[in-house]
């Protein structure tokens, strides 16, 4: 199943440019405009072709394809790997050369207490790194790990990319948000990662 909420698209009214925002276990390319979202634990990656110009986002909430065969998570967005691998292919029907495309990642930051044991944003990282060294796919730019929470706007034609680092305060809305996406998950096993709820 593969994520069927649409991105919001919306004028940005600071930067003067149409944009979209997307969530988590959203991805979008384009060839004009600009695509933002605000990470915490979650990592999206900045793809684009240089010569076409043409862009892409995702923001994934958990590494690599690690959903069971047959669930509800299966080939999601949610997911590393489908994330990767979905945004790639829309470049490519866009026109972009998957042998052109460079990367510039962002987030993983550490935001929820509770969760040290399964601290996501660093296998995120790791996974993004690994998948863009494997693949061939430089990396021109990072800013992973830490403890606040990113807001990423990537503009597609110039393949730019500013971040800015947000101050977070508890309960917060994107604390709130991946909290309770977790908690959607829990007690459902990630490969490696279990998914719990921490104590209030």
């Amino acid at each position: 199943m593969i994520e069927s909420s649409v991105p919001l698209q919306y004028f940005d009214r600071e930067f003067r440019v149409d944009a979209v925002k997307i969530l988590p276990g959203q991805y979008h390319a384009a060839r004009e405009g600009a695509i933002t979202t605000v990470l915490g634990s979650c990592v999206s990656t900045c793809l684009w072709d240089p010569v076409e110009r043409i862009g892409g986002m995702n923001h994934f909430m958990l590494p690599g394809d690690q959903a069971s065969p047959g669930s509800p998570w299966a080939a999601s967005a949610r997911f590393g790997v489908y994330a990767m691998e979905l945004v790639i292919n829309d470049m490519i029907r866009l026109g972009a050369d998957r042998r052109r495309l460079v990367a510039k990642v962002f987030g993983g930051a550490q935001l929820l207490q509770g969760f040290d044991r399964l601290d996501v944003g660093a296998k995120n990282s790791e996974f993004v790194l690994e998948f863009l060294r494997v693949e061939g796919i430089r990396v021109l730019a990072q800013d992973l790990l830490d403890v606040c929470p990113r807001k990423v706007h990537f503009f597609v034609d110039t393949g730019k990319v500013q971040v800015k680092r947000l101050a977070l305060t508890p309960g917060e809305a994107v604390e709130r948000r991946e909290r309770d996406y977790l908690r959607r998950l829990d007690g459902k096993r990630s490969g490696d990662i279990e998914i719990f709820s921490p104590p209030r």
